[in-house]
């Protein structure tokens, strides 16, 4: 069996909810009873929609201690199944998750990448969903692409291959699914408790042995400030080392696109151009230190540099990208297509395409990646709602770097779309969305400004991590 069931068999005290929303609406910290018997409540429909809204709206203006985070975590756990693996797997399962970005594809050279330093990776991801894209998306403008894999199918997959990445299982924390549905409608998503258990929730029932968690800040960030970041990557590292999973949380800036490419067929083959060792410096960057970390954690790395190194080797000699094509082929894509994909296939092409130039001349200074996600979600690239249908080769191709210095009328981004063209209110808004000065060009900063790399007391919390200028 590759999974067990989680659920717990004891009664569980009743309660009425109500009191419990009270409870929480009054700034009292809840017991590891009431917490139980909140999501089980939610489980067997004794909780009416609305008593579950209110209660998240009352943790989301109270918050909750470490230790009721840490039992939300378990509880939402124990609703569903946990994926079991072989006992001699059990150091080498590490899994990453990103709090969500623009053009941020690092999951698909990392996963192969990790395979091929020796790690089995069964990576459960997202989709898209607002101005952030989703990993699944971009693998699913590969044909024959499936993302639903039972837990036999996984472990299938792992043993061949090393690496999976597929979608959420209904029988995995189902209790989060309930909880996140009614989150998106009542404006408690950015409660730091309930990410934090939601997150977490779902890497303990992969039973992973170590955990690297990307957490973005900036303008096309879930958290605009590093410190709110911070705060948040230090939760979620708390609650790992809790519960057993050694985590690692690297802060990394989230203003400008990631790499070159934004859209989910144009990220596929700049991801492909990193497997290949080529492609964009900053992806690069996050896919090796990620690694690099992961490597380190799970003890196949005397540290995380040295892990890095291994990540960086796997993409130069071409073990990560058979990897990659190795899973793909597992995961449904026909052999021909799987086994000669490259940056240079011609993958998921749009139809029509427009290019921006320059106003003027100077140093490129900052390209604002939320105004250009969500323009190409407007034009199809991705969703509002989750029932939305992805155009999967609109994006957006930077032809410019950060840094560097263009001349007025070069062209500066490529717009791929398929039916409706820019309008003219999104053409000056892209316009808007580059900064040129007239500085003398220079070399951008690390996207990673610090490392979060075990658990800390909340008084001590901005005092015992490491910051710019400190990462290996």
């Amino acid at each position: 069996m590759a999974f067990q069931v989680a659920g717990r068999c004891e009664d569980v005290l009743q309660y009425r909810f109500s009191d419990i929303i009270a409870k929480k609406r009054n700034g009292s910290v809840l017991t590891p009873e009431e917490i139980r018997y909140m999501v089980q409540a939610a489980m067997n429909g004794q909780a009416q929609e609305c008593q579950l809204g209110a209660l998240l709206m009352a943790i989301r203006i109270r918050g909750m201690d470490p230790q009721e985070t840490m039992t939300l975590t378990r509880e939402l756990v124990a609703s569903g199944r946990v994926l079991q693996w072989p006992n001699e797997w059990n150091s080498c399962l590490v899994d990453k998750h990103s709090t969500g970005g623009v053009g941020d594809k690092v999951s698909l050279p990392l996963a192969p990448a990790l395979s091929a330093c020796g790690c089995k990776v069964p990576m459960i991801s997202g989709r898209g969903l607002g101005h952030t894209g989703g990993t699944l998306d971009k693998l699913e403008s590969i044909p024959g692409f499936s993302s639903q894999q039972s837990p036999e199918q996984m472990e299938t997959i792992l043993k061949s291959v090393g690496c999976c990445i597929v979608g959420q299982s209904g029988d995995l924390v189902p209790a989060d699914k309930i909880f996140y549905e009614i989150r998106d409608v009542t404006a408690t998503v950015d409660s730091l408790p309930l990410i934090t258990a939601s997150v977490m929730s779902k890497k303990v029932a992969e039973s992973i042995s170590a955990l690297i968690l990307d957490v973005k800040f900036g303008e096309a960030a879930q958290s605009p400030t590093i410190e709110e970041a911070r705060t948040l990557a230090q939760s979620l590292v708390n609650v790992g080392f809790s519960l057993g999973i050694p985590t690692t949380a690297l802060l990394s800036k989230m203003d400008n696109p990631i790499g070159r490419c934004v859209g989910n067929a144009l990220e596929v083959i700049e991801a492909l151009e990193c497997l290949e060792g080529t492609g964009s410096s900053d992806l690069r960057e996050l896919v090796t230190h990620t690694g690099g970390h992961l490597l380190w954690l799970c003890g196949k790395a005397a540290s995380a540099t040295q892990g890095a190194k291994l990540i960086a080797n796997a993409l130069d000699d071409g073990s990560a990208l058979q990897c990659f094509r190795a899973m793909l082929e597992a995961q449904g894509v026909h052999p021909d297509i799987a086994r000669t994909l490259s940056s240079s296939s011609s993958l998921c092409k749009a139809p029509h395409q427009e290019v921006l130039k320059a106003e003027r001349s100077g140093t490129v200074e900052l390209i604002r990646a939320r105004p250009i996600a969500e323009i190409l979600n407007a034009l199809g690239a991705g969703r509002s709602r989750a029932t939305d249908t992805i155009k999967h080769s609109v994006g957006a191709e930077l032809l410019v770097a950060v840094g560097q210095h263009v001349e007025k009328g070069e062209p500066w981004i490529r717009i791929h779309y398929e039916n409706s063209p820019l309008t003219e209110k999104q053409r000056q808004s892209l316009q808007q969305s580059i900064s040129i000065t007239d500085q003398p060009p220079f070399i951008p900063t690390p996207r990673i400004r610090e490392i979060i790399s075990f658990p800390v007391k909340k008084e001590e919390l901005g005092t015992t991590m490491r910051r710019e200028g400190e990462i290996s």
